[in-house]
């Protein structure tokens, strides 16, 4: 593919062909490697949200594209991931209410993080499988909003401090959720 065209014999180049050789930039290097580390971790968030999967998809992509341009203006680099489960949150709640979606329920589209249930179970063992399933998930879905994010949010990985950080919240109401949702959780499962 040329970079060049030309008109009557005269050559210029092309914005095109100009565009195709040009390295990408460390900022943008930075962001490709970040989008690749955290696309799937903030989708499924964004998702448990109960955003569609294409909202999601789109809440994702502004996030990084605010990311870009935080990083263009030189601003603060410290914990990026918080940064960006921040920013997907705030896309995430803004994409919900601008959609008028507040009484939807929260529902995950869990078939995006490739559930991997044992390949051969007996019958037994697959409805016993699936009854706990849908208790456990019926005891998230009765948590308060909150408390699901929180539960969410740990369950990608963030600790208490990020996650207080990103919800708003202090770091005392993260623990004390965390602690209360584990025991609904855990008293559902029998333990």
């Amino acid at each position: 593919m040329s970079s060049t065209d030309s008109i009557n014999g005269l050559a210029f180049p092309t914005l095109a062909g100009a565009a195709l050789e040009a390295k990408p930039s460390g900022i943008e290097r930075e962001v490709i490697a970040l989008y690749g580390q955290f696309r799937v971790p903030l989708l499924r968030y964004a998702l448990s949200l109960g955003l569609p999967v294409h909202d999601a998809e789109e809440v994702i992509q502004e996030a990084f594209l605010s990311l870009f341009r935080h990083l263009q203006l030189r601003r603060s680099r410290a914990n990026l991931r918080g940064w960006l489960f921040r920013v997907t949150h705030n896309l995430g709640l803004k994409q919900l209410y601008g959609n008028q979606r507040l009484d939807a329920k929260t529902t995950a589209d869990w078939t995006i993080a490739k559930e991997q249930l044992d390949p051969s179970p007996d019958p037994e063992e697959e409805l016993l499988s699936a009854q706990r399933h849908h208790r456990l998930q019926a005891v998230v879905r009765a948590l308060p909003e909150n408390d699901q994010r929180c539960l969410r949010l740990r369950a990608e990985g963030l600790r208490y401090r990020e996650i207080a950080t990103i919800l708003g919240m202090s770091l005392g109401a993260v623990s004390i959720s965390l602690t209360r949702s584990l025991a609904r959780l855990a008293r559902a499962d029998g333990r």
